[in-house]
């Protein structure tokens, strides 16, 4: 008689802006020291860039494994490395300063994708800018995502890949994931839920030809992403239900840690007090329970 074989789930738990300013610099650190986050992308182009870069190295503390850092790539809401004459398609066509800025509105962004009015090469070369700025900084990248999982879509998506293959980046964010991971009451307690709810289903259209395209390019991947949904909302009775539906295999939880304070003020983010939520939830003792109770094992980029 054949032993039951118990089913494996690991879970990286990663903490996106890093590089946004000095306070999610703070929190993100303290979120890994001190509780669960496993992994960080950075954002090259941000105002607090090389803040990040000198912390870097405390994030071994307390006997904890090392940060996994990769690229948080960006597209929407900031400002090229590369000289805008580079880089024009990218850019907002409605901008009336001399501040060149890409699309603030993903929406925007999206219809411009699929009218081929973003150029491939041209978010190639900004990707591999970002990218080589980060390692320029002794920064070894393990992996990458983008700022409003922008790669999702199919033209996004493989010049961003061409761009990681330059630059030996191994690894890459699957933004898809269950869309299903709440009880039906919980989704529906806010209308911002139910209607992510909706946009992510529609979305996943798109999950088999990122799995494609990932492995044409030779990058791996995990199963999916977790806590997209929640976003903005997340708190211990959300984190609880969504690591209890998590399937067997390896998954990411996608969090944003951070101090609300006046740094943040001057950012152009939607997520505000909900940072400094999720902080405490990622450092709290429950949290870890939780994942003890479920047998989850958090690992990082590095291990997958």
């Amino acid at each position: 008689m054949l032993a039951t074989l118990e089913a494996v789930r690991r879970l990286i738990i990663n903490a996106d802006d890093f590089g946004l300013t000095a306070g999610v610099n703070r929190a993100i650190l303290e979120a890994h020291s001190r509780g669960i986050v496993t992994s960080t992308t950075v954002m090259a182009n941000s105002q607090a860039f090389h803040g990040a870069a000198d912390l870097r190295g405390d994030s071994r503390t307390n006997g904890a494994a090392p940060i996994s850092i990769g690229c948080h790539v960006v597209l929407l809401d900031g400002e090229p490395l590369l000289p805008p004459q580079q880089v024009a398609s990218l850019l907002d066509p409605k901008q009336h300063d001399h501040h060149p800025h890409f699309r603030d509105s993903l929406n925007d962004f999206v219809v411009a994708s699929f009218r081929h009015r973003l150029d491939p090469a041209q978010i190639e070369a900004e990707a591999t800018a970002q990218m080589r700025r980060i390692q320029a900084a002794g920064i070894q990248l393990s992996h990458f995502d983008t700022h409003k999982h922008a790669h999702m879509f199919p033209a996004v998506l493989r010049p961003l890949l061409r761009a990681a293959t330059a630059c030996n980046i191994p690894a890459v964010r699957n933004p898809f994931g269950q869309v299903w991971p709440l009880p039906l009451t919980g989704l529906l307690r806010t209308r911002r839920l139910w209607k992510r709810f909706a946009q992510l289903n529609v979305l996943r259209n798109f999950a088999t030809n990122f799995r494609r395209e990932v492995e044409a390019h030779g990058l791996r991947t995990t199963e999916g992403s977790l806590g997209v949904l929640v976003t903005g909302e997340l708190d211990l009775k959300l984190f609880t239900a969504v690591t209890e539906s998590m399937p067997e295999g390896t998954w990411e939880f996608v969090c944003h840690p951070g101090y609300n304070d006046a740094d943040l003020e001057r950012v152009q983010t939607r997520l505000r007090q909900s940072r400094e939520q999720e902080l405490r939830l990622l450092t709290s003792p429950e949290a870890k329970e939780v994942l003890r109770q479920q047998k989850i094992e958090l690992i990082s980029y590095n291990e997958l």
